[in-house]
């Protein structure tokens, strides 16, 4: 079970009232800075509430200074819920199978595959690395927790996007357009046949899943752009130019600068997000830098997706993201 206690009804309106911990916003829309935590030592349900608050109302939050080890970590990330696994097709660390480990090489492999892809009808939606976690499942986890592990001295930076605010900005006959519509996510550039066998057993994949295009979050009741440029493959219902125009009309909103918040990384930095709420991007620069540099990453288990017409997200291929057993 969760330590977060609930919140109360003063707090839901006071995005400055903090009772257990220093909140320093970044912009008027998105992040904050945390102090007056030592995540050495476990926190109590009353400073889990109040960091749960902070991402409530800022929807991103940054640690400075904290030399943590592994088990820390995990013990940080339990305070909101239970973990997942590192992620649904690749495994986590040997020793602490939820934890997943990056480093940059990996993401300029990405890239360059998609520099090199040949002209075509359809080309990979990339959109600059912006995502949400792990969409391609009917669940996807509730918050994301990133460490730093080997930072380097500049570049490396991460973006991130105000969802909820992307879908407030919305005239209101496209939010009243987008309100009842579901869209397919899928794995992609996914290759079943290379796929290599889970240590605990669970399927590799593919995963398909179908979300609706806003969701409505499920602490908060507040609606958002649910959008995953990089694994949603149609709206359905629309023909397929249709569908096309109305994504890339919706990534442009959910990626306009006054929405966005960029992170630049220092050795001991960690970084929470709403899940539900945020998508984000980075290294948004690895291709311009040859810098070693990798993080590591935890993720607490969400709920099924929730559209305004009351839609519920189904799976159509692969299992739950369920927790660690």
């Amino acid at each position: 079970m969760s330590n977060v206690a609930a919140l109360r009804p003063e707090q839901a309106v006071d995005r400055f009232g903090y009772r257990h911990i220093g909140v320093t916003p970044v912009t008027p829309t998105i992040g904050a800075e945390i102090s007056g935590v030592d995540l050495r030592q476990p926190i109590n349900a009353d400073v889990a509430a109040d960091i749960q608050k902070a991402l409530h109302d800022w929807r991103v939050v940054f640690f400075r200074d904290q030399d943590i080890d592994n088990d820390q970590l995990k013990a940080f990330g339990r305070a909101f819920g239970p973990l997942t696994p590192a992620h649904p097709i690749s495994e986590g660390l040997e020793d602490h199978p939820e934890i997943w480990e990056r480093s940059v090489e990996e993401y300029r492999a990405r890239r360059n595959r998609n520099d090199v892809a040949p002209p075509g009808r359809e080309p990979p939606r990339d959109y600059k690395g912006w995502h949400i976690d792990i969409t391609f499942v009917a669940n996807p986890n509730r918050y994301s927790i990133l460490q730093g592990v080997e930072i380097p001295p500049f570049g490396g930076d991460t973006l991130f996007t105000n969802l909820v605010a992307a879908y407030e900005g919305l005239s209101a006959p496209i939010r009243t357009l987008i309100d009842g519509l579901q869209a397919v996510h899928r794995t992609s550039g996914y290759d079943g046949a290379n796929a290599k066998p889970r240590r605990d057993g669970r399927s590799a994949g593919p995963f398909a899943a179908l979300h609706p295009l806003v969701r409505v979050h499920p602490e908060t009741s507040e609606k958002l752009l649910f959008l995953n440029p990089g694994t949603i493959s149609h709206i359905v219902g629309l023909k397929e130019p249709e569908s096309k125009a109305l994504l890339d009309l919706l990534f442009y909103e959910a990626t306009r600068p006054e929405y966005q918040v960029r992170f630049h990384w220092k050795p001991k930095s960690l970084v929470v997000w709403d899940n539900q709420a945020v998508a984000h991007a980075g290294p948004i620069d690895y291709s311009h830098f040859d810098l070693p540099r990798a993080v590591r990453r935890i993720t607490v288990a969400g709920d099924l997706t929730r559209g305004p017409d009351g839609f519920v997200s189904q799976p159509l291929e692969g299992e739950l993201f369920n927790v660690l057993g």
